[in-house]
């Protein structure tokens, strides 16, 4: 057991320490995950973006073949019939040269043709912009429309080679694309965080994204009517909106394939429009990680204490397995002696009588007398054995009956007057009147009183005289050991002996169990007489119990509850 806890103890130390540096090593993967979940979400975005712009934008031999108009038509078509989110686009446009100023012609949505369309209000700055490009200034020649950061229009400019040598290239015209907020907000954004954060991200997470240069201004949140969180305390951030536009000054051709992001990798450039941030809503990842090392060092605490008090248990087991088997071992040397003492007397009685060694007819009865009652002590050993093993199959009570306690007593003072005359006690008895009858088994209530008597007569001497009291009384409304709150009726069995210590008070009624003065005194006994007093008054709902004190004597108190004031009359009849 020693070497138990021992171990345990080890083990415990390691398991803290492992448990440590899981803990460590699980915060770092679930923030990269995190992040790179974001970082995907961000890529994926940009990506339809900057494929739908692509898509719409027609080539050069498609523009000489079928015109300008024509070959931006059959694109934005084409575009409609094939894309996932035809709908990403509030309004698409083409801006060109005409008498020059820049002309703006607005797809229409239900014919895919380009509509010559007056300037939004909202689409002034970009007006200017691009009346500015055709007169060859310098304008946002980096970051496009005035005001683009803040905005949801996108423009891709198509160009015209002027100088190979150099690379230099001339704007033709512009793919002007105006995202639509509301659905990217309702359709878009959740289908993505679906995708790379979890189905029920609404749940687990609480996902925000707003305009990257005013954070107050909200393009999606799943805790509605909220404010706006501090992106500074999120778990991962990602830029987007990030349209990849071709250079200025850059020749014509197709734009060039992004890098596609591995694990954690992301083409975030951080110049985003928005600003997509994300929160755990159970904490902060070290407090879901912190709450997680607590539940494992206690599952594994507990695993250990379990496994000590496996270990405690087994080892008392064995404990108790080894004393049961000395007892037992003991049990079965005391009865074989019990048994042998009247054996050996009964055999040399007869022995004599047929060897005509007593011919006196006083001596002939004294052997008979001596057979007689060697018999008697040996069937009394070969109930008690029988009774034991009745109580271990749950047969102690057979047939209940009405059952006199004033002639119960009688009786068994009656059947057991030889005993009490060769043990020279004299037996007082206080029996109350008028007492109910009880229910029970008249055999096995008798034996137990038998037993209490005997009892009282071998350890209840006390200089030279001997003294035994029984007493019986009724006890109105006594709480019984079945919880019927019936009378009861109490039989106490008093002796004036030397008494019973207390440290062995608490085993008098186990089985086997012999105190040490019967022992080292060697009087008879096999230490079944309390255990099936026990037993049988238990069976009957009641419950025996010890008053005793070191030289004063002892008293057993046992309790039954008396029959039903309403069967008294019936019982009482029968008894009769």
């Amino acid at each position: 057991m020693g070497l138990l806890v021992v171990l345990v103890c080890v083990l415990a130390v390691l398991q803290y320490n492992w448990i440590g540096e899981i803990s460590v090593n699980e915060q770092k993967q679930r923030q990269y995950d995190l992040q790179t979940a974001a970082n995907k979400l961000s890529n994926a975005f940009n990506a339809e973006l900057n494929a739908a712009a692509e898509a719409l934008q027609p080539s050069d031999q498609q523009v000489q073949e079928m015109g300008r108009q024509k070959a931006y038509e059959s694109r934005y078509s084409e575009w409609r019939a094939s894309a996932q989110h035809p709908r990403i686009f509030r309004r698409a446009a083409v801006v060109g040269e005409e008498n020059g100023r820049p002309a703006l012609r607005m797809f229409n949505v239900d014919t895919g043709a380009l509509e010559l369309a007056e300037w939004p209000a909202d689409w002034i700055a970009a007006r200017d912009f691009f009346a500015a490009r055709l007169n060859g200034g310098n304008v946002g020649r980096n970051n496009g429309p005035v005001g683009a950061e803040a905005s949801t229009l996108i423009d891709y400019p198509r160009f015209r080679q002027t100088d190979p040598g150099q690379g230099r290239a001339e704007e033709l015209d512009w793919l002007l694309l105006d995202v639509d907020s509301n659905y990217t907000r309702e359709v878009i954004l959740p289908e993505l965080l679906a995708q790379h954060l979890n189905e029920d991200f609404r749940a687990q997470y609480r996902v925000e994204v707003v305009v990257r240069t005013n954070p107050s201004e909200l393009i999606f949140g799943t805790d509605s009517g909220k404010a706006p969180s501090s992106a500074s305390q999120a778990q991962a951030t990602a830029t987007l909106f990030d349209p990849r536009r071709a250079p200025r000054g850059r020749g014509p051709g197709p734009l060039p394939a992004p890098a596609m992001p591995g694990r954690g990798i992301s083409n975030d450039s951080g110049r985003g429009r928005w600003l997509l941030s994300v929160w755990l809503r159970n904490g902060s990842l070290e407090t879901v990680v912190a709450s997680a090392r607590h539940r494992n060092l206690a599952i594994s605490g507990g695993i250990l204490l379990l496994l000590l008090a496996t270990g405690a248990a087994l080892a008392q087991f064995s404990r108790r397995a080894q004393q049961l088997a000395q007892v037992e071992m003991e049990f079965v040397a005391g009865v074989s002696h019990e048994l042998r003492t009247p054996l050996t007397v009964i055999r040399t009685a007869a022995f004599n009588l047929r060897g005509k060694v007593a011919t006196n007819p006083s001596q002939v009865e004294r052997y008979g007398a001596l057979i007689q009652q060697e018999s008697e002590r040996l069937g009394a050993i070969v109930e008690q054995v029988l009774r034991f093993a009745s109580a271990k199959a749950g047969r102690v009570v057979q047939e209940r009956q009405p059952v006199s306690v004033p002639g119960l007593i009688e009786a068994t003072l009656q059947s057991n007057k030889g005993m009490l005359e060769d043990a020279l006690c004299e037996v007082r008895t206080h029996i109350e009147p008028g007492l109910p009858p009880v229910t029970g088994d008249s055999l096995a209530l008798r034996h137990a009183l038998q037993n209490l008597l005997a009892n009282a007569a071998k350890y209840g001497r006390a200089a030279g005289k001997q003294t035994v009291e029984i007493s019986a009384r009724t006890i109105p409304g006594a709480i019984g050991a079945i919880g019927s709150k019936a009378a009861q009726i109490e039989i106490r069995v008093t002796d004036r002996g030397a008494g019973i210590p207390p440290e062995e008070q608490k085993h008098v009624f186990d089985a086997f169990f012999r105190g040490k003065k019967a022992v080292q005194d060697q009087i008879h006994g096999t230490g079944l007489g309390l255990h099936l007093v026990k037993k049988i008054v238990e069976a009957h709902g009641g419950n025996v119990s010890l008053e005793s004190e070191p030289g004063a004597g002892s008293t057993f108190i046992v309790r039954i509850p008396a029959a039903p004031a309403e069967h008294q009359d019936e019982l009482a009849h029968s008894l009769s």
